[in-house]
């Protein structure tokens, strides 16, 4: 088996989850990714999850399992309770929200893009005030899609028992006001330059 893999038997309950774990970018398997991993084959969402090696529980999320003197074939315990139906399928709902918000982002990053290009003069200037118009449009629609998506996401009322649902909705929506704080920036950079392409055909003007 490859140094970078590391393959361990987890019980939980009375069932034994065979892990195994591929090291990512080089890097030796953490506790992180056991525990990502654990909650596929369990359901156990990772805040939920107390795993146990040689009667002591494991905390240091970042740090390799080598440093806990975990090695190939060991044996460990995980205790902790699966999320309720009902927690799930707004954990759905928010794995759904979290797919439109990167599909918007795309976008996003699409128009950040070209507006780099424009800056750098990949395009005639006769043709940049009509293409920096196109691209605020398409900036003003990614805004309305983050707004519609934060409030779609502050209309969630959760109780408080969905520890798991409460967490990912609040990551959510401070993602979702980075994006919105981004459609800012790009949308004063697109005026920016389109003011200095009017002020540079004025002066041409005169």
């Amino acid at each position: 088996m490859a140094e970078n893999t590391m393959a361990v038997t987890v019980a939980y309950g009375t069932t034994k989850h065979n892990i195994t774990l591929t090291a990512q970018d080089g890097h030796e398997p953490l506790l992180k990714d056991l525990c990502e991993a654990l909650t596929e084959a369990t359901g156990v969402p990772v805040p939920s999850q107390k795993v146990i090696f040689k009667g002591k529980s494991l905390k240091e999320m970042e740090e390799p399992l080598s440093s806990f003197g975990i090695k190939q074939g060991c044996k460990l315990m995980m205790i902790g309770k699966r999320n309720s139906p009902e927690e799930e399928a707004e954990l759905k709902k928010l794995k759904d929200i979290e797919k439109s918000v990167e599909q918007t982002a795309k976008k996003l990053e699409k128009v950040d893009g070209e507006l780099t290009g424009l800056k750098n003069g990949f395009l005639a200037k006769e043709l940049q005030a009509e293409a920096l118009n196109k691209l605020d449009h398409r900036v003003k629609v990614a805004s309305e899609q983050f707004m519609k998506i934060l409030e779609e996401i502050d209309g969630m009322s959760l109780p408080e028992s969905f520890s798991d649902c409460r967490m990912k909705k609040k990551g959510l929506a401070k993602t979702v006001q980075g994006f919105l704080a981004q459609c800012d920036k790009i949308e004063a950079g697109i005026s920016d330059h389109l003011a200095k392409i009017q002020t540079k055909n004025l002066a041409l003007a005169e």
